[in-house]
């Protein structure tokens, strides 16, 4: 018997069996979480070593590097590469990054760990054009988003497991717990994912180089990658902010209450499937516009936060349903555009938009310093303020030429 047939889980013959996408879905989530676990504990990382705001901000900003330039490494080795071996080796390597970051006895040390722990987790990255290739084409926004959903809320819930476990039990062991956690998944996903046989007979030069050709064929995906980066960067002014916001007036929160708000943005996230549903039956296009507007708004509830803590918990449902709806949107549009190409069109757009995360990250520790609460937000809204143009832009461009 097969291994795809005795795990139970293997894709149908009429798309993804719901077992392989949730089982895709959580390893996204365990997975990206790694890149998240700092952000509740900057304040307290900032303590151990001494170090001002602006500087331990750069322990995120070098993780968002070295996730956009892993990306740009291995991500398309998906399509020249079996899957399964792929998924299963990052996972290792990710957990020896983890224990580096755990012993770090430096604010250095700590930047070269914290670019290891990005370089290394790339595996949602591999998963979700995967997801892709296994869905059905009335299908894949639906499966996309749900394999996003599980995504976000490893992003999400990463804030609030690490600002609890960092309150109680210090940040170094949260960073042990979770390369505890990918050596057990390297195990798990070589047991129960299917193999998988290349897309692509390219050699590893030739698929970099076909990433600029993709870049200069399709509008669409310049598109999304400006918007994307754009979005993710706002993401990540206010997630990199937050916690430094948190802990001085008015609230004087713990970096354990910090990471709960990771919890209420849950919330958005739950949005992601039915914003994929919409995506399968309306134009992506249209329902991006709007999720652009939804996100700046949320930035107007930020700026009201002084004022009433229900303004920031609104205003956190509100960006995280509009930053990942946006980002379902614009992902089953480029899936759409040359199937064979998956694994590198999902590289050249997420390397963009992790780019603007790792923008957004330096912006928000720097306005803090710089500015306060109110500069986060200035900064925030400017941001998804110019994905707005960029959509209104291309949208009014190709309207012209009859193409949008």
């Amino acid at each position: 018997m097969s291994q795809t047939a005795s795990t139970g889980i293997a894709p149908s013959g009429k798309g993804a069996s719901r077992g392989l996408i949730l089982l895709l879905a959580t390893t996204s989530g365990l997975a990206v979480a790694n890149l998240y676990y700092n952000q509740p504990l900057l304040a307290e990382i900032g303590r151990t070593f001494g170090a001002s705001s602006n500087a331990v901000g750069y322990v995120s900003m070098f993780t968002q590097i070295g996730y956009a330039l892993g990306m740009l490494l291995f991500v398309p080795l998906g399509d020249i590469r079996e899957r399964r071996t792929l998924i299963s080796l990052l996972l290792i390597a990710v957990a020896l990054s983890l224990v580096g970051f755990a012993v770090s006895p430096s604010l250095l040390w700590m930047y070269i760990a914290s670019f290891a722990v990005g370089i290394t987790t790339v595996v949602p990255q591999i998963i979700v054009p995967f997801s892709a290739q296994l869905a059905r084409p009335e299908e894949r926004g639906k499966v996309i988003g749900t394999v996003m959903s599980g995504l976000l809320f490893g992003i999400l819930l990463a804030r609030t497991v690490s600002g609890i476990v960092g309150d109680f039990f210090g940040w170094r062991a949260m960073y042990w717990i979770a390369a505890a956690l990918m050596l057990l998944l390297s195990v798990i996903l070589y047991r129960l994912l299917p193999l998988t046989k290349p897309e692509t007979s390219a050699s590893y030069k030739e698929l970099l180089g076909s990433m600029v050709q993709l870049v200069r064929n399709y509008s669409t995906l310049r598109e999304a990658s400006l918007i994307g980066a754009c979005m993710f960067g706002s993401f990540s002014v206010f997630w990199t902010s937050l916690a430094f916001y948190l802990e001085g007036p008015p609230y004087h929160y713990s970096s354990a209450i910090a990471g709960l708000f990771g919890l209420i943005g849950v919330a958005g996230a739950a949005g992601a499937p039915v914003v994929g549903r919409l995506a399968d039956k309306v134009a992506p296009k249209r329902i991006i516009g709007l999720l652009i507007l939804l996100t700046l708004l949320s930035f107007g509830l930020f700026g009201l936060s002084g004022l009433t803590i229900w303004s920031l918990v609104a205003g956190v449902i509100v960006l995280d349903l509009g930053v990942q709806g946006t980002q379902v949107s614009n992902q089953a549009r480029i899936y759409a555009l040359e199937p064979a190409a998956r694994s590198r069109i999902n590289t050249v757009f997420m390397v963009s938009t992790f780019a603007g995360g790792a923008l957004g990250s330096t912006l928000g520790s720097y306005a803090w310093q710089h500015w306060g609460w109110s500069g986060v937000c200035w900064i925030g809204g400017g941001l998804v303020t110019a994905a707005l143009a960029i959509w209104a832009v291309h949208r009014i461009i190709y309207r012209g030429a009859g193409l949008a």
